[in-house]
């Protein structure tokens, strides 16, 4: 792999597991310098271990509001600068409306979709000094359907698309490229609150990506010319769409 990404810095949050583990993986490989952000500190360790210190561990529980807003001014204690900004962390709430308890739904749109506000807000201001950066928010295929298993859930992701399309449009004049990677089922924890119903019809039909396959569309949005940005990815696997 090219090394796209020599001298930049990027920042993950969610980046101890699935998505946020393997975009993380995958910019580290590009040359990148990353910071892992995790609120689990024995999986952020073991994330962090096989990359020396191309990988830069920050804990940090975001649903708490102190440590959510120390979020940029830690990043810029440890490595300086930030590049690239990639909103991941997330919770997952499904099933019937009627089932959900009233502390899942707010503990979900808390992190889904108030902590990614605050944190791309907070990140925008650096990067409105630097005249550049990249912003990635990981949205999902839930943001473009009206999944009948996850209205939860899914409301979170069509939240976050707006918001997507709305701040991009606000920052392109800054230099600032703002995107949404919008993938179906990913094999990763949060699978473990589907439906089971739902989870084991995926699995049988091949229904389901791997993590590492999105931390590759990150890649290939973060590589584009600077003229150009792609504002949103849908990916699936193709058994999926039948």
């Amino acid at each position: 792999m090219t090394q796209a990404f020599l001298g930049k810095v990027a920042a993950v949050t969610g980046a101890a597991s699935g998505i946020g583990l393997a975009s993380a993986q995958a910019l580290i490989q590009a040359g990148a310098r990353v910071v892992l952000i995790d609120r689990d500190q024995k999986a952020l360790t073991a994330a962090c271990a096989p990359h020396g210190d191309a990988a830069i561990p920050l804990l940090l529980d975001l649903l708490d509001a102190e440590q959510c807003a120390s979020l940029m001014p830690q990043i810029l204690d440890s490595a300086g600068r930030l590049d690239i900004f990639h909103a991941n962390a997330g919770l997952y709430v499904g099933g019937d409306l009627v089932d959900a308890e009233h502390e899942a739904i707010d503990r979900m749109l808390n992190l889904n979709v108030n902590v990614v506000m605050k944190n791309v807000r907070d990140v925008l201001r650096h990067m409105i000094e630097c005249k550049t950066g990249d912003i990635i928010i990981t949205s999902s295929l839930a943001a473009h359907f009206p999944t009948p298993w996850e209205p939860v859930y899914a409301s979170s992701k069509w939240a976050i698309d707006c918001f997507v399309q709305t701040v991009r449009r606000q920052v392109f004049k800054h230099g600032i490229r703002v995107g949404s990677v919008s993938p179906g089922p990913v094999i990763t924890s949060l699978l473990a609150d589907w439906p089971a119903e739902k989870l084991l019809e995926a699995k049988a039909s091949g229904s389901l990506l791997e993590a590492s396959e999105i931390a590759e569309v990150i890649l290939f949005m973060l590589t584009r010319p600077r003229a150009m940005t792609i504002r949103d990815v849908v990916l699936m696997p193709t058994n999926f769409d039948l």
